[in-house]
């Protein structure tokens, strides 16, 4: 059911929309961790060593379907707001008919590349098997996450953030059963879990597209409404670029992070891949907020409410601080219990590294979350440039940081670079917000 953002109590409106995306969100997170999970307890620690190094590749080349679909549903969500329904289903065809075309090339292009990009990532020969069983079959299923993205973007731009995460459950559960049946009764490793979730990813698309497409009704959405549009494209185009460009940015930060990671050798990479999937689990709910806010502030810019634009951003700003300092506080104290979950209790040593690395990022997850508020304000508003820029602030001096502080502090050094450069990011989108919503109340 679609949710109108530019009535009612922000607060309320938020967090209603909020709370399932978080748990759809966390749900996805599920996908990978069953399969790190299952991969480190009955498959061993080099074939985890390879899935959670080879994460940073899929998590690069997932952020640019992603971002596209983020792009495209900014558009969605302030044609809605502005109630412009014959403009929004030219640019819903449209921006469906691109986002498919895309997501079919980048599926051929990994798939033909692998070796290429095996090789060019560095990762080390004792885990380069498992990496590449892994690989080839989640690179056939990009076409399947390009499509569920696009949908669920869709379906959220409308403040429906509910129908995206029934269709999650039914595919982590699918997703569960399938690593069990592959990985430990058919003994078929990192290419058994790689399969399970293409097949899941291919249920949530497929399910989640025939359901978006049947309940358009109030925009009347017909078989000659398919068209694409040049004027529509420029339009997606521009915004779904420009977003993927920011999101490829970072991931490709983190890949750069990951490739000075893996010199470390395999027992700091166990380590980090396991730091990496609880940090996903523990960013999700503040990413998801930063989004929860987008689609708000989309939907308030389109039909002109710039004050309720601000009022949101307190309000955001506020959940922000009391859900970082909970997660923070959880991930400190119970970060040697968090990093069993993946590693067996033996490897002593790996846990000390990913405890040591915890015990730094974990407290100034709040800088996190800040970042990403600001990224869905400037999504919002249609000032994707300025989230770029944030971007590369961010990302930039946290690689340069890291291959500075790296021959002097070890892995340590990487910790406090990836600190530093959330600090610097959020300085400058402070900035930015200040300025922008100056120049539109006209204070």
């Amino acid at each position: 059911m679609e949710l109108d953002m530019t009535k009612g109590d922000p607060s309320r409106i938020i967090l209603k929309f909020f709370i399932p995306l978080f748990i759809g969100d966390l749900l996805q997170q599920f996908y990978s961790i069953i399969d790190a999970i299952i991969i480190g307890k009955f498959v061993g620690a080099d074939a985890f060593a390879a899935v959670g190094s080879s994460s940073a590749v899929t998590v690069f080349i997932t952020s640019i379907l992603l971002g596209l679909a983020m792009g495209a549903s900014a558009i969605f969500s302030q044609l809605y707001g502005g109630g412009k329904y014959a403009e929004l289903k030219k640019t819903i065809s449209t921006a469906l008919i691109f986002l498919f075309c895309v997501s079919v090339l980048i599926t051929i292009v990994t798939s033909v590349f692998l070796p290429q990009i095996i090789t060019l990532y560095q990762i080390p020969k004792e885990t380069t098997v498992y990496a590449v069983d892994y690989l080839r079959y989640v690179f056939y299923g990009f076409v399947f996450v390009g499509m569920y993205n696009a949908f669920a973007f869709l379906l959220r731009a409308f403040g429906d953030s509910k129908t995206p995460l029934y269709f999650l459950i039914a595919s982590c559960i699918s997703n569960l059963i399938l690593d069990l049946l592959f990985v430990v009764v058919f003994h078929m490793g990192t290419a058994g879990a790689a399969i399970a979730t293409l097949l899941t990813q291919a249920f949530a698309a497929v399910g989640c597209g025939i359901y978006t497409i049947k309940r358009m009704w109030f925009l009347n959405f017909e078989r000659k409404d398919l068209i694409f549009s040049t004027t529509a494209f420029s339009k997606v185009a521009t915004f779904s670029v420009l977003t993927a460009l920011q999101q490829s940015i970072s991931s490709f930060g983190m890949m750069l992070i990951q490739g000075l990671v893996n010199t470390f050798g395999s027992t700091i990479m166990a380590a980090f891949a396991a730091c990496s999937k609880i940090d996903s689990v523990a960013n999700a709910p503040l990413q998801d907020l930063g989004n929860s806010f987008s689609t708000y502030t989309a939907q308030n810019e389109g039909a002109g409410e710039v004050k309720r634009i601000r009022e949101g951003f307190y309000v955001t700003s506020k959940i922000i601080i009391a859900l970082s300092a909970v997660i923070s506080m959880v991930a400190f104290i119970f970060a040697p219990n968090l990093i069993t979950l993946f590693i067996s209790k033996d490897a002593t040593e790996v846990i000390a590294v990913g405890v040591g690395y915890l015990r730094i990022v974990s407290v100034f997850y709040v800088l996190l979350g800040f970042i990403v508020m600001f990224y869905g304000f400037f999504r919002g508003i249609g000032a994707i440039r300025v989230s770029i820029l944030m971007t590369i602030v961010s990302q930039g001096l946290r690689v340069l940081l890291a291959y500075s502080f790296a021959p002097i502090r070890g892995f340590s050094g990487v910790c406090w670079a990836i600190v530093i450069g959330w600090l610097l990011s959020d300085l400058l989108g402070f900035c930015m917000y200040k300025r922008i919503m100056g120049l539109k109340i006209g204070t």
